[in-house]
This record gives C-alpha cells, sequence and structure tokens, in this order.
C-alpha cells in the first residue's frame, strides 16, 4: 500500500483538592449515589436563565448545574516525546502533541488572512472574546448565569455534564442502584464502559431527531438527548453480553448489535430520523472487534472499562501518596486500542489508519497532492519532494478521541482518585459548535465560491434525502478541504480565545486562571450553540453543515 491510501467513500445511506461534590450543590455524589438529583442551596443563581436547545427538554426545566466532576489539580511531569515525525510519520500524526503542532500552521495563515477557503477578520476577534466572557461570568443586574466567580468550580468538557441535563443527575442515580458488594473499581469501569460507548455516538444528530425520555416524558435533543439515550440502552443491557450484569459494554454484546435495536435505542424512525444511522452501528460493531484483538487493554471479556488495570499497572503511572498517571499512557490505549473502529474512508500512511487526520492544502505540499490518483510518495532517497515531505500535508485532529479522553478521565478521577499529568498537551475540540462560533461571529467568513458549491452540495442532500431546507446552510463532506481548513483554524482560534478570556475575566478570577477545558465547557461550546440559535433561529444548526456519516463530529 502507497505512503497514502484514501478508498472511495461508501455510498451515502438514509442511514488543588480531590475532585468531589460540595454539600453547598448537592447530596448527590457519584461515589456514594445518594441521591439521584441535584438541588442546589441558590436556585437562581445556578440555573441558566435561558432556553438552549438541547440543554432543556421541550417541556421546560432548569439548565445543566455544578457537577461533582470539578476540577482536578495539574501535575508537571517529564512527557515522553512524540515520534520523529521523519522516522514514523504515521506514529507522529496518532500523537496528540502532533494536533496542536500541526493546526498552528493553519492558525499562523488564519492570522495573516492566507485561508484557503475563508476571508479571515481578526478585528473581529475580541467580539467572540466577550460573547464568551459575558457567557461565563455573571453581569448584576442581569440573571447570573452557570458558575459563580471566581469559577473554579467549573467542571473540565467532558461526557459526564450532559447526562445531568434538566438538573438530574443521572449517573449518581444509576450507580446507587448498584449492589453494595460492587466496589469502587468495578463502579468506575461501568461507568467508563457507558461513557464510551456515549461518546463514539455522540456525532451530529441533525435537525429532525429527538429523544422522549421513557422516565419522565421529556423531550431531548441532540448531545444530551443522545447521552439520556444511550444511558437508558445501557440500562436495558444492549450492549452487555453477560446475562449477569446488563450494567456493562463487552465485545460480545457491541458485535450482536444490529442497526435496528440501535434505531429502536434512538427511538429514530420515519419523521424522527437519527442522522448517520448506519455508521453509528457499525462503529459500535466494529469497536465489539475492536474490544476482542485488544486483550493487552480490555481483557478477556473484552470491556471498554478494562483499559483501567491496564492504566493503573503501566510501569509509567506513579503511585506513592496519590496515583499519577501520565497522559500519554491513556492516549495510547486510545488511539491504539480503538483504531481499528476507524472506517477503511480515513487517511493511512503505508497501511497505518490515521484516524481523524486529513489532507489540507493550507498546509505544506509536496509537488504532487497525496489526494492525486497518480501520486508518488517519497520520489527521492531522502522522502522529500521539493523540500516537502508528504507527511507535511496532513492535518490531524482526533477529536473524538479526545472527547473520549476528556470524558474517561472524570470517573478515573472522581472514583478512583487518579490525577492525570499532560492535560495542557489536548486541545480544544474542532466541532461544529466551536468553529461555528467565530463564523456567526464574523471572524470566519466562506469565500463566495465555496459559499456557492456547499450551497449546491446541501441541494443535492435534500433531494437525496427528501429534506425540506427551511434555512438554508452550506454543505461539505467531512473530509472537504473546506470543512478540514476550518477544523485546523478552530483548534489554533479555541487556544488564542482560552488566553484572552482569561485576561477578560481577570478582576472575576481573582488570581486563578482557566484551562482550556473549563473554557470550552462553560463557554465556546455553550456560545457556539446558543449564536446559532440566534443566527439560524428554525433550525438551531450551525453555519456550515456537514453531511455526516455518524462518526465524525
Amino acid at each position: 500500500m502507497g505512503l497514502f491510501s484514501r478508498r472511495d467513500r461508501a455510498p451515502k445511506t438514509a442511514a488543588n483538592p480531590q475532585p468531589t461534590l460540595s454539600n453547598s450543590q448537592s447530596k448527590s455524589s457519584l461515589t456514594s449515589g445518594s441521591s439521584s438529583i441535584i438541588t442546589p442551596i441558590n436556585t437562581s443563581s445556578r440555573i441558566m436563565n435561558r432556553t438552549s436547545a438541547g440543554t432543556t427538554s421541550t417541556v421546560g426545566g432548569p439548565g445543566t448545574p455544578l457537577t461533582p466532576f470539578s476540577p482536578g489539580p495539574m501535575h508537571s511531569i517529564a512527557m515522553p516525546r512524540a515520534p520523529d515525525p521523519q522516522l514514523d510519520p504515521a506514529g507522529y500524526l496518532r500523537s496528540l502533541g502532533a494536533v496542536r503542532d500541526r493546526c498552528k500552521i493553519v492558525t499562523a495563515k488564519a492570522n495573516r488572512n492566507e485561508l484557503r477557503h475563508f476571508d479571515v477578520d481578526m478585528r473581529k476577534f475580541p467580539d467572540v472574546v466577550s460573547f464568551v466572557s459575558n457567557i461565563i461570568k455573571a453581569r448584576p443586574p442581569t440573571p447570573q448565569r452557570d458558575y459563580d466567580a471566581p469559577f473554579t468550580s467549573i467542571p473540565p468538557h467532558g461526557r459526564y455534564q450532559h447526562f445531568a441535563i434538566g438538573g438530574r443527575d443521572r449517573i449518581a442515580h444509576l450507580v446507587a442502584t448498584w449492589p453494595e458488594d460492587v466496589d469502587n473499581t468495578e463502579k468506575c469501569k461501568r461507568v467508563m464502559d457507558l461513557f464510551l460507548v456515549s461518546v463514539l455516538l455522540d456525532a451530529g444528530a441533525g435537525t429532525k431527531w429527538s429523544y422522549k425520555s421513557p422516565e419522565n416524558g421529556r423531550v431531548y435533543r441532540r448531545s444530551e438527548g443522545i447521552a439520556v439515550a444511550t444511558l437508558d440502552m445501557f440500562k436495558t443491557g444492549l450492549f452487555s453480553g453477560n446475562r449477569n450484569n446488563k450494567h456493562q459494554v463487552d465485545k460480545e454484546g457491541l458485535q450482536q448489535l444490529t442497526v435496528e435495536q440501535l434505531a429502536q435505542g434512538l427511538q429514530s424512525q420515519p419523521g424522527n430520523e437519527m442522522a448517520g444511522l448506519e455508521g453509528r452501528a457499525q462503529l459500535l460493531i466494529r469497536l465489539g472487534r475492536a474490544l476482542e484483538e485488544n486483550k493487552e487493554f480490555f481483557g478477556e471479556d473484552g470491556r471498554p472499562g478494562n483499559m483501567l488495570g491496564h492504566i493503573l499497572s503501566h510501569p509509567s503511572t506513579q503511585a506513592s501518596s496519590v496515583i499519577i498517571v501520565p497522559m500519554p499512557v491513556l492516549w495510547n490505549v486510545l488511539m491504539n486500542g480503538l483504531a481499528p473502529i476507524w472506517p477503511p474512508s480515513r487517511t493511512a500512511i503505508n497501511g497505518v489508519s490515521l484516524g481523524d487526520a486529513w489532507p489540507c492544502s493550507s498546509m505544506p505540499q509536496p509537488a504532487q497532492s497525496p489526494s492525486s490518483p497518480t501520486f508518488s510518495p517519497f520520489p527521492n532517497s531522502t522522502g522529500q519532494s521539493n523540500g516537502v515531505a508528504p507527511w507535511e500535508s496532513i492535518l490531524p485532529f482526533h477529536k473524538l478521541t479526545q472527547w473520549l479522553t476528556y470524558s474517561l478521565m472524570q470517573p478515573m478521577q472522581t472514583i478512583m482518585k487518579i490525577q492525570f499529568a499532560g492535560q495542557e498537551l489536548l486541545t480544544g475540540l474542532p466541532e461544529y459548535r466551536n468553529g461555528g462560533l467565530f463564523i456567526d461571529l464574523g471572524v470566519l467568513t466562506l469565500k463566495p465560491e465555496e459559499e456557492e458549491r456547499g450551497l449546491q452540495h446541501y441541494t443535492e442532500y435534500c433531494q437525496r434525502t427528501g429534506s425540506s431546507g427551511v434555512e438554508v446552510a452550506p454543505m461539505f463532506d467531512p473530509g472537504d478541504d473546506v470543512v478540514v481548513e476550518w477544523r485546523g483554524v478552530t483548534v489554533g482560534f479555541l487556544d488564542m480565545l482560552c488566553t484572552e478570556v482569561n485576561k477578560s475575566l481577570r478582576k472575576e478570577l481573582a488570581g486563578h486562571e482557566l484551562s482550556l477545558a473549563q473554557v470550552l465547557e462553560a463557554g465556546s461550546w455553550k456560545g457556539g450553540r446558543e449564536i446559532a440559535e440566534v443566527s439560524r433561529p428554525n433550525t438551531k444548526e450551525p453555519p456550515i453543515l456537514i453531511d455526516s456519516d455518524g462518526t465524525v463530529f
């Protein structure tokens, strides 16, 4: 196989202290499971005062409150270096450090207004900073938003918060149902099982889909809806092949999963279709195979949560007064252990799948494009063409893997008191809410020719699916150069946004500093969603649509 391999797409189908829960927030605890309802004392200052698509039910209800997953202490220990890209380009591009390194190239071009597909107006960047800062902070006399200054209680971005939609701590309630002989290790493994499947299903759901909870009759949408639906499927044992424990995910349960079962669990049906349903089902089935193939990480029974044992026993893990895990240990499990799940259309180098990494025209280019059918990699003995190695044209993101990392750390930190070093290596997530923020507030504007091409794609999509364009927006495939460039600059802009938001909130922070994960949680992700609701009130969709296969975004 050549250096770059990109198979044709399959035909489209319809288819600090340790984190604990403050008594002033709630008597519910993930570890104790003593209550299933979070009841903040100062309701007026803790509950969001606006209705946000996907963040509240259509019946109405409070927003997501503070959670027990408060930020943990940061540790600084030596991190192993990423592979040398000249010697191991695939290993380098699959490393966590490569994401920020490579996205800096596109971001530098954005700052000079030299992007291929977008016009950039950096004069509008302060507007984004102001918008996000005002989402995070309280500004009397207007009602307070989610968190009080100095904002130390903002949890890092993670899947757990989505399960708490409507003010109900569903994870604590779930844990409370388990027998007393289920120890903390098993509790953590079960929650990790649930979180991994839920994150992998958390691609864009589309504008038509919603989920009606059998528990309370409320309707949830988007990421929160997928979280609640996944939890309900988990509780029924859909992902388990163990008759003695429905509340787990394992290789047998996943490999027996069908598209029809997933459709039923997600309530996907005519008029309420989940976008990319078949892609999501196939992703979980491939996950079952990956769990079976990688016993080193996932054990003989092939459970995602079994990675906990591998992580704790790893030679790099430090265990004295506290357990400290270097970030690359967890990253290696997720990147190598889950490598088989990615569709064959993904970019590969020398037969090694790169996952969520794509050729980008804004990156340094060899003499011939890697997307060219006649491209011949490494045309000379140095492995370079015109001084540029072919791997340099690839832009890695690993968005779902990073989303998994953020999310899986939460139960390990809270239940097992594990601390992770190297969290600063994680980047902002290049998905449509974070990326849409910079388009809707005018920093990025699609060039006219790309706007026209995207609108044509959207017209064809509507014709193919029978959709009616209530609010028309340009649409592209996930691997389109427009989308790849957009995602690359989003990663860099989120780093810049974090720095500027901390400056803007300096007075309220009172000497503290928000991490990137906290800015993602309390600011940019919510900000992208809210500005989309204002800009496109009927669909609340992002400014650029992704023709999703259910495995990206």
